[in-house]
């Protein structure tokens, strides 16, 4: 069984990554970190603790960054995941608990000692609590089992031209973490964009069960941004997949840095040295949707 910390800024796709963790008993949530990103600190707080108990999850939840390292933090993506981070989901009728005490940051770094060689990080937001992790205790870099990052764009970005938003969010946090000498596996667009659950598949996960109902709701807002492809990228579920079914994605190892300036800022680059990442670059995208929808069902 691996055991994963998974640090997170919820987020429709990070809702969908959640449900399958939580369908896998093979995988062991050890916590839950949140970051800004698809919203700010505060909402994707609100909205872990909310998926924390709608989805009855027994794992803490520890309040992270508020901001990038260095740079003002940019605005949240509401035309992608909506006024309250989750597709503008109803989120009455759950009562919540407040936020685990303790920095995010701090308590991966406890973590990660607690069980050393057995840890996977799995980031899927914006690299500004493993940064800091990393500054406070250089030492995790050698005992985490390995760090899994949604992130980075070699082809085209999401936000710019060039940049991927959890990469552009936090390009000095990233750039910090890629430079580590921890084993790192990225997932960038260049796999993810292929790995879409269609409407039609929601539509048939809604018939399946309170799992693919939950499905379905969440993802209603978020698919209309993705409306020319009738239905909506699994980026967040691609990078756990990645983990159980790598199978399905071609990997190329080699050093990868991040542009810090210009209108490249936040792109991920091949580079010529430092540590070698294993990067996800392609992805059989109908058979991980296949994949993720079976699992839920």
């Amino acid at each position: 069984m691996s055991l994963l910390i998974l640090d997170t800024d919820p987020g429709v796709d990070d809702a969908l990554a959640l449900l399958y963790l939580r369908a896998r008993a093979d995988l062991k949530l050890l916590a839950i970190t949140t970051v800004f990103g698809n919203a700010d600190v505060e909402t994707t707080t609100r909205n872990a603790l909310w998926l924390r108990a709608r989805l009855a999850l027994p794992a803490p939840v520890y309040r992270g960054a508020a901001g990038p390292l260095t740079r003002p933090r940019g605005a949240s993506p509401t035309h992608v995941h909506g006024e309250n981070g989750l597709g503008d989901l109803d989120l009455s009728g759950v009562a919540l608990s407040p936020a685990d005490p303790g920095a995010a940051h701090e308590r991966i770094i406890e973590l990660v000692r607690a069980h050393p060689g057995k840890v996977t990080i799995v980031a899927i937001g914006p690299l500004t609590n493993l940064a800091l992790a990393l500054r406070a205790a250089p030492d995790i870099a050698n005992l985490v089992a390995g760090v899994t990052i949604m992130g980075g764009a070699f082809a085209a970005g999401n936000v710019t031209p060039f940049a991927e938003a959890n990469i552009h969010n936090d390009p000095e946090a990233a750039a910090g973490v890629l430079a580590a000498p921890w084993p790192v596996t990225l997932v960038p667009l260049d796999a993810t964009l292929s790995c879409v659950l269609t409407n039609a598949d929601a539509r048939e996960l809604a018939q399946q069960g309170e799992a693919g109902r939950f499905a379905h709701d969440v993802t209603r807002g978020y698919a209309k941004a993705y409306e020319q492809l009738d239905g909506c990228v699994l980026h967040d579920v691609a990078a756990l997949v990645s983990l159980t079914r790598p199978e399905l994605f071609e990997t190329r190892v080699a050093p990868v840095s991040v542009a810090l300036s210009g209108e490249r800022l936040g792109q991920t680059v091949w580079a010529e040295s430092g540590p070698t990442i294993s990067v996800r670059l392609r992805a059989d995208g109908a058979a991980l949707a296949r994949h993720f929808r079976e699992t839920v069902a």
